[in-house]
C-alpha cells in the first residue's frame, strides 16, 4: 500500500489517555542505567519515591502503545528504522500524572523510488486535569520501503550541527547484558530487543539495545556530567540515531557547552561506532 500524501498530511489523532505514577518513573530510571550505585545519593531522586524526579527523557514512553498517526499511514512497519527524536519540555515531567495525548503529521518527504521516505509526526502530551501542556515530541522515521509516491523531495529538519573543536566533557555510561529486557518493561516490547531468534532474523547476531533506550542513557550522561543532576534545567533534547548498541557495550558520551547548548555525540566503546550523532541539550535560561 502505497504512501497516500495528502491523505497522510491530513491525519490527526486526539485524545489520547493515558497515566503513569511513581513506579513508571522509577522502572524508566532504572532501565537507563540510574541506580547502579544504590548509595550515590545524587542518583536516588530518580529511583526512589522520596523526592522522586522523572527523568525528562521519560516522556518517550508515556501511553507507549497508544495508536497514533502511523497506525494509519499504510507504511511498511518491516522496513521502518527510527531516524530522529526531539523532545521539547514546556515543564518539568510530574513524577505522577493523568495525561492527554494529541498526534499529527507535520512532514512527508520522498526520497525516490528504491530510497524511502522520511515521515515527522508531532505528538503533544498534556495533564488530563487543567489541560497545561508538559511536552511536545517531533519523531522521524526513515520507512525504506515506501519511497516514490510523488511527494515532496526537500526540506526536512536539517540535524544540528556540532562544534568542530575537542569535546569539553566526555562521559562514559554502562550498559547491563539485561539493559533490553528491563528497559522493555517501560512500554517498547518489540522482540527485536529481546529474542536471539528474532534478531538473527533482522540480521543481528543478539537482541539489540531500543534506540531509545540509547537516547535516554546519553541523557543520564549529561545529568550526571554536565547539569548536576538538574532535571528541571533541561528543556530540549534532540538526536539523530545512527547505529545500534548491544546491550552489555558501554556508551561514551563526547559534550559540548555553549551558553545553553549542549551539543552531544555518543560513541560505543568497545567497537568505536557512533550510535547517536547531532545531540541537541537545550538548558533553561
Amino acid at each position: 500500500m502505497a504512501i497516500k500524501y495528502d491523505e497522510l498530511m491530513q491525519t490527526r489523532v486526539q485524545g489520547l489517555k493515558a497515566s503513569y505514577g511513581d513506579r513508571e518513573t522509577m522502572l524508566y530510571a532504572l532501565g537507563i542505567g540510574f541506580g547502579r550505585d544504590p548509595l550515590n545519593s545524587a542518583e536516588l531522586p530518580f529511583v526512589y519515591e522520596n523526592r522522586l524526579t522523572a527523568v525528562p527523557t521519560m516522556a518517550t514512553v508515556i501511553g507507549w502503545g497508544a495508536s497514533g498517526v502511523m497506525s494509519k499511514s499504510g507504511i511498511n512497519y518491516l522496513m521502518v528504522v527510527h531516524g530522529e527524536q526531539r523532545l521539547t519540555l514546556h515543564k518539568p515531567l510530574p513524577s505522577a500524572v493523568d495525561v492527554v495525548m494529541d498526534e499529527r503529521v507535520v512532514g512527508v518527504w520522498d526520497k525516490g523510488e528504491g530510497k524511502g521516505a522520511i515521515v515527522v509526526t508531532e505528538r503533544t502530551i498534556s495533564q488530563a486535569v487543567g489541560g497545561e501542556r508538559l511536552c511536545t515530541l517531533m519523531s522521524t522515521i526513515f520507512a525504506r520501503g515506501d519511497g516514490g509516491f510523488g511527494g515532496p523531495k526537500d526540506g526536512a529538519p536539517a540535524p544540528h550541527a556540532l562544534p568542530e573543536r575537542a569535546p569539553d566533557v566526555v562521559h562514559a555510561c554502562d550498559t547491563r547484558p539485561d539493559q533490553a529486557l528491563l528497559y522493555a518493561l517501560s512500554g517498547d516490547r518489540n522482540p527485536l530487543h529481546r529474542d536471539p531468534d528474532i534478531a538473527k532474523m533482522a540480521g543481528f547476531p543478539r537482541p539489540i539495545l531500543h534506540g531509545l533506550c540509547t537516547y535516554g542513557t546519553a541523557c543520564r550522561a549529561v545529568l550526571t556530567a554536565m547539569c548536576n543532576y538538574d532535571a528541571a534545567g533541561i528543556t530540549g533534547f534532540d538526536v539523530r540515531f545512527s547505529s545500534p548498541v548491544f546491550p552489555g557495550e558501554t556508551i561514551v558520551t563526547e559534550m559540548w557547552r555553549d551558553g545553553a547548548v549542549i551539543s552531544f555525540r555518543a560513541k560505543v566503546k568497545e567497537r568505536d561506532v557512533v550510535v547517536l550523532n547531532n545531540g541537541k541539550c537545550t538548558l533553561a535560561s
